[in-house]
């Protein structure tokens, strides 16, 4: 039986690269590189990113990976085998403790229960009684102070109402006439921004090399936002802005997650676990990022930003 994670670590080690030098180069997170050495698969995201990391933390150190995932796949199976046969144990100690249990209450304990409730019976629904008098007195005084309050109040605000009317109407004249005239230059700044932002932006690519693309972004707006949809499956997806990391995580299939880039930002790289089921816009507009080689499941995009 081969053993999948000191396979790789003996072939990372052939090839001189530290844990942070493949972190690097994969963009895979150092605790999962560690992991994944170490076996513990059940500390990676998901069934579908074991495999993917595992293809290509192999594809970089250069061993195949197809033996690797049969080897993962086989321990899988054993494993599954190995919960099934022990499945019936645990439903029969379940079963024996259920019915011991049931065994153990007596006839005797649920005639006791009962001639207890019903000696306090006659004392429960005398104060359910009282509870209900009392109640019902608060609620009619309650209600007759209410009534006086109202009254005396409608005598007091019919006389002011007739002195401030005047006064008031005038306010939310003038008021009104501010309210308006900010409101209309909000909406003219806020359309104008927004045109300028989106106004002739492209994005072109241009370099390819296996799993990495570089695209050239243009004509974008001062603080980009790019907006990361899952649709058809969960994608883990990650994003770092001149180098430093800005936000990572796993969408479920429907999910969605908006990163604003600082103003001044010249350059940022997209890690993609299932690009076949991710969506990016940038300020809006669509990625069409899978045009270079749409059967390519994980990829690395850097993207440059030339602000002109």
């Amino acid at each position: 039986m081969t053993d999948i994670g000191k396979t790789l670590q003996n072939a990372r080690n052939e090839k001189h690269y530290t844990l942070d030098d493949l972190q690097q180069i994969t963009k895979i997170q150092k605790r999962y590189l560690i992991a994944i050495e170490e076996n513990n698969f059940d500390a990676l995201p998901g069934d579908f990113y074991v495999r993917a990391f595992i293809r290509q933390y192999a594809d970089t150190v250069g061993i195949k990976a197809d033996k690797l995932l049969s080897e993962l796949d086989e321990q899988a199976g054993k494993k599954k085998v190995e919960e099934t046969e022990k499945e019936p144990t645990e439903a029969k100690t379940r079963t024996e403790a259920v019915r011991r249990q049931q065994q153990s209450s007596t006839p005797s304990q649920v005639s006791q229960s009962f001639d207890k409730f019903m000696h306090y019976l006659p004392t429960i629904i005398i104060v359910g009684v009282v509870v209900i008098i009392i109640g019902s007195i608060y609620f009619v005084v309650a209600g007759n102070k209410k009534e006086a309050n109202q009254a005396a109040s409608s005598t007091n605000v019919s006389i002011s109402s007739d002195v401030s009317s005047s006064k008031k109407s005038s306010k939310k004249e003038s008021s009104s006439e501010e309210v308006s005239s900010s409101s209309s230059k909000k909406e003219s700044s806020s359309s104008s921004e927004s045109s300028k932002s989106s106004k002739g932006q492209k994005i072109t690519n241009t370099a390819v090399s296996g799993s990495r693309f570089t695209y050239s972004l243009t004509s974008s707006a001062k603080k980009n936002k790019i907006k990361f949809t899952s649709k058809g499956g969960s994608a883990w997806s990650s994003i770092s802005v001149n180098g430093t990391a800005n936000w990572q995580g796993t969408l479920q299939n429907g999910a969605s997650h908006t990163v604003t880039l600082p103003e001044g930002t010249t350059s940022f790289n997209i890690s993609l676990g299932n690009s076949n089921v991710t969506n990016i816009t940038i300020n809006g507009k669509k990625f069409d990022f899978l045009k270079e080689n749409s059967t390519l499941t994980v990829r690395q995009i850097t993207v440059n930003v030339a602000n002109e």
